[in-house]
């Protein structure tokens, strides 16, 4: 069994002086799930790398998806049959080897609106959705009357429905997944660093051996060198690409996509929703206590590191949900508002929802290569077709990848300790509710938070504000998980960001006021601290009364950043 390592900060400096003195084979830049699944790829066929963040692990794309590891109904539609066979085979990979703890199985009703050729159009497309993942650990879909469906789903209007189908994928708290991907790397020997901001590529003629990284937190900058750099940076792919002097191979369009959470009591069903709307489909999705809705597609062109969602946004999913449902919901039932972008490739298309969901790889210059599209659910896919193009560069005999049979840390000894929760929770003096919570965000790790609170028994009291979550689970996230900010904990290493009507604000000083010590933090940092998350909060829910982009981007960029990037706007493609 591979070792954890904490990345806390003795780690954080260590890998600092390696960054400067060590030559890699491989240096990743960004770290979402793809550059986080690069980075493990690389480090389990034994090469030396490198992964290199400028804000946080998942700070991007990688925190604001839908959460899904789906094969994409949709995709179905338009006749992908390899892009949805690969994505149900990484699916099933994720609940029965890679990452039980963190992804699970979740149910979708299907309800049909017409009659006669909508039943047997959806089910032949659902049997075939069945059958192409191979294995599967998920039920087949069932076919439901109009009263079968709303004994399930009791919100719905009876009108609204002919009759449905229930069908599963899975689903998975995206900015967990990716901070135990990066872990995972760590413990197999990659260098991981948050922070750490590339301005320049390093050059050899026209090759490219590494890249000037600057330490964001200090202003410290090192020299990097390596045999390959791989760009797994998203929709700052093109930035990369123009840093090396060329046009690259292909461009990256931003699409945006806005999700709203509310509580669970105000949708009165046992399963997730998919409706179709003119463009493509909206998901309603259990969420624990919450219920996630979503998404919208939109071309964004505005600052990358903060897309805002506008009141528009937030109407087209209210508009389309409450067609549907007996009591619409209104703006006072969100308790959380995020958007993400998604990194297209471009096409010829200027309609966002049909462009390309597919991956492409390039090495549009000796030792760069570079990889976007694509999807959540493919990124382990993604990440071994980067490094097997880094082959030609990197030179020597590189292995296969192994990432298939190499679950992420915490997944190993998961299903024992599912079965010894009552016992855990006797031990912990914890309620059972609790100690499933925790597994489901750590796994087998779960020994470390209670380590943790071995000498200090009042860290398994729950945070303030935010009752769902133990005050242990703050300090682990600075001692174990790499979180140099406020934020970086309320809106990743936890959810609070998006689970509590206040958004975090009343959560703050406390989680500031525990990890202050940890963090050697006076109090005009801890108050600094609180009142940059606070500032976040506001500029967001003003940006959100917006209607259009340019407004709510300039509301949302008017709240001071901890890390002190350069706006970044999307560049004009050629």
């Amino acid at each position: 069994m591979t070792s954890p390592v904490r990345l806390d900060g003795d780690y954080r400096a260590a890998a600092w002086k390696r960054l400067a003195t060590k030559t890699f084979d491989v240096l990743v830049v960004g770290g979402g799930v793809t550059g986080a699944g690069a980075a493990l790829d690389a480090a389990t066929r034994g090469l030396s790398t490198a992964l290199v963040e400028q804000r946080d692990f998942a700070s991007g794309t990688s925190s604001r998806s839908s959460k899904l590891f789906h094969g994409g109904l949709r995709y179905l539609e338009q006749m992908n049959f390899d892009l949805v066979r690969e994505a149900l085979k990484e699916r099933e990979l994720m609940l029965t080897r890679l990452a039980p703890h963190l992804v699970r199985p979740v149910s979708f009703l299907y309800p049909l609106t017409g009659r006669g050729w909508e039943r047997p159009y959806v089910t032949a497309g659902l049997t075939l959705y069945d059958s192409m993942g191979g294995a599967r650990s998920t039920p087949r879909h069932k076919q439901l009357t109009r009263t079968g469906a709303l004994r399930i789903a009791p919100s719905l209007k009876r009108d609204a429905l002919t009759g449905a189908l229930l069908y599963y994928d899975a689903q998975a708290d995206d900015a967990r997944h990716t901070m135990m991907t990066v872990r995972t790397a760590a413990a197999y020997g990659a260098t991981v660093l948050a922070s750490a901001r590339v301005v320049e590529l390093l050059r050899a003629g026209e090759r490219v051996v590494g890249a000037v990284v600057e330490d964001v937190e200090t202003g410290e900058r090192v020299e990097v060198h390596a045999s390959v750099v791989i760009n797994c940076t998203g929709v700052w792919t093109d930035d990369i690409q123009t840093m090396a002097g060329g046009r690259g191979r292909f461009h990256v369009r931003a699409s945006k996509g806005v999700h709203i959470v509310v509580a669970r009591d105000r949708i009165n069903s046992e399963s997730g929703l998919i409706l179709r709307t003119e463009t493509s489909v909206l998901f309603v999705i259990p969420w624990g206590t919450h219920w996630i809705i979503g998404t919208t597609d939109t071309e964004w062109d505005l600052d990358r590191a903060h897309p805002a969602a506008t009141r528009a946004d937030i109407d087209y999913i209210l508009e389309h949900l409450n067609a549907v449902l007996n009591v619409p919901l209104t703006h006072d039932d969100i308790q959380g508002v995020y958007a993400g972008l998604r990194p297209l490739l471009s096409g010829e298309s200027e309609d966002t929802s049909q462009l390309s969901r597919e991956h492409a790889v390039a090495r549009p210059q000796p030792g760069l290569i570079s990889i976007a599209g694509g999807k959540y659910t493919t990124y382990r896919v993604m990440a071994a077709d980067a490094v097997d193009a880094a082959r030609e560069d990197i030179g020597g005999d590189v292995s296969d990848s192994v990432t298939e049979f190499i679950p992420l840390l915490g997944a190993e000894g998961y299903p024992a300790l599912v079965n010894q929760v009552d016992r855990l929770a006797r031990h912990q003096d914890l309620p059972v509710w609790r100690i499933n919570h925790l597994l489901q965000r750590y796994g087998s790790l779960v020994h470390e938070l209670f380590a943790l609170a071995e000498g200090d028994r009042s860290l398994l009291e729950p945070l303030p504000g935010a009752e769902e979550y133990l005050q242990v689970e703050v300090v682990y996230a600075v001692t174990h998980e790499g979180a140099l900010h406020l934020d970086d904990i309320l809106a990743r290493r936890t959810r609070i960001s998006i689970e509590t009507p206040h958004r975090g604000t009343e959560t703050a000083e406390a989680v500031a006021g525990l990890i202050a010590p940890i963090c050697g933090w006076d109090d005009e940092r801890v108050a600094r601290e609180v009142a940059a998350y606070r500032a976040r909060v506001s500029a967001e829910l003003e940006s959100q009364k917006e209607l259009a982009d340019s407004e709510a981007n300039a509301e949302r960029l008017s709240a001071p950043d901890n890390r002190r990037i350069p706006v970044s706007r999307a560049p004009e493609n050629p």
